[in-house]
């Protein structure tokens, strides 16, 4: 026997979970109302035989005749206790006792329920209320009055009523919450589609927005910005993809055309030589690849746990441990410590450095200050400077402005991006921006400092 298992529209399951609640408050307020009902019409039909055996009652005890009936109860009956018929109404005459129950000592009045069964099978039930008049001759006699119950308690036609209306409110109810489920999620099946016919190479297309401005549209709005952001990052992938194979083609082009030259005529170079070219070249892709590799680890997100560095330190280590054909200047605060990476930060420090040097004149300076709960660091030269208009260009990877930032200059192209990828990995911001004096260029970088220091 297969299980039973919920449907796994939300169009079925909203309509189903709707219809299924409200089923259970039809019926319970079915039920309250079938017996609610049911207690007010035999109330009401208790009341009405008990005004007409009160007036039968008094009818008694003036005179011992036929009882004349009262104009909604015709079914009226003395009954003395040996059970035989005193007085009766017009349609009672000839008939048999109404009732033979008898009020309980001290009580003069009885309510009860009375059937009888017609030739035909037919089965009559009466609301049946009987009034003990004690002072009749031969030990008392009771007043009997009957009248038909009322024809919904007789039968379940109340219940079928209500069962047919609330099978009717629950069909009208689940209709209107298919259709209105529906159209509330005909937006997802248009973005659905939509969604289906981007490709990678499609990326550039966009999910229509409605007019309205529902939880949907602000569904569709967000997915869109996702879309921007897989555009950028799928465009600054095959940029990045074009560019690496431009720079990795370029070395490995020269170092073989270098040693197939070697090969072709062993004695028109010395040996030497050629290896110190060809290791030049080795070392130019060696250290494009360490570019690379750093970038694709800084694009992984992976992270190490974070240790207190003080800035001023590791700079201050950086300047003695490398080597500059350029005077350095440092000015540096104690106590700038931030949370990060070591190896990182130093590799940080160590582009920045030798940019500056690459491109200054005669020196660099760098400072090391607080600033705003922030640790500073203003790496400046004296060099040509960065024209405004591209100060975020050089971030960009396999970037070069000019014959000055060459790649006979010896750079990759790679360690400003670097820089930039591993300040954004710890929560700072790099920038190039106007030198203090003027002249030349300066890159500042701001990281948070470590609670501990602020």
């Amino acid at each position: 026997m297969a299980s039973w298992r919920r449907p796994r529209s939300i169009r079925a399951r909203a309509t189903l979970t709707t219809v299924m609640i409200f089923a259970v408050i039809l019926g319970i307020g079915s039920a309250a109302t079938s017996l609610a009902v049911r207690a007010w019409l035999v109330d009401r039909a208790v009341q009405l035989v008990s005004q007409a055996a009160r007036q039968a009652y008094e009818v008694n005890r003036r005179v011992n005749d036929n009882i004349l009936p009262t104009q909604s109860v015709r079914r009226l009956q003395v009954v003395a206790r040996d059970g035989r018929i005193v007085a009766a109404s017009p349609a009672m005459q000839g008939r048999p006792a109404i009732s033979d129950a008898w009020p309980l000592e001290n009580d003069n009045r009885i309510e009860t329920r009375s059937c009888t069964d017609s030739s035909t099978g037919e089965r009559t039930c009466y609301v049946v209320v009987g009034l003990l008049d004690a002072a009749a001759p031969g030990g008392g006699v009771m007043v009997y009055a009957a009248t038909p119950e009322p024809t919904l308690v007789a039968g379940h036609t109340l219940e079928a009523g209500l069962a047919g209306l609330s099978l009717a409110l629950l069909a009208l109810l689940g209709w209107g919450t298919w259709r209105a489920v529906g159209r509330t999620l005909e937006p997802v099946g248009r973005m659905r589609e939509e969604m289906a016919s981007l490709t990678a190479s499609d990326l550039g297309r966009r999910l229509t927005v409605g007019d309205d401005e529902t939880e949907l549209c602000e569904l569709t709005r967000t997915i869109n910005t996702t879309l921007e952001r897989l555009d950028q990052a799928a465009e600054r992938q095959r940029r990045f993809v074009s560019d690496a194979s431009h720079e990795l083609r370029t070395p490995l082009t020269g170092l073989r055309t270098k040693l197939e030259l070697a090969l072709s005529d062993p004695e028109s170079e010395e040996p030497a030589l050629t290896i110190r070219s060809a290791l030049n070249d080795a070392e130019r892709l060696q250290a494009i690849v360490n570019d690379l590799l750093l970038l694709a680890h800084l694009d992984a997100g992976v992270t190490t746990d974070p240790e207190p560095i003080d800035l001023g330190e590791l700079v201050a280590g950086e300047v003695r441990r490398r080597p500059s054909r350029h005077e350095i200047r440092t000015h540096l605060a104690p106590d700038v410590v931030v949370r990060g990476d070591r190896l990182q930060l130093t590799r940080l420090l160590t582009n920045l450095l030798a940019n500056a040097d690459r491109h200054a004149a005669n020196k660099v300076e760098v400072h090391v200050a607080r600033e705003d709960g922030d640790a500073v660091v203003e790496i400046a030269d004296d060099g040509h400077g960065i024209p405004p208009e591209e100060r975020e260009r050089i971030f960009q990877r396999f970037t070069r402005l000019d014959s000055a930032r060459s790649r006979d200059a010896g750079g990759t192209g790679l360690g400003l991006p670097i820089a930039r990828d591993i300040a954004s990995a710890h929560q700072g911001v790099l920038y190039a921006t106007t030198s203090a004096t003027g002249q030349g260029a300066r890159l500042i970088l701001k990281l948070p400092l470590s609670l501990a220091a602020q």
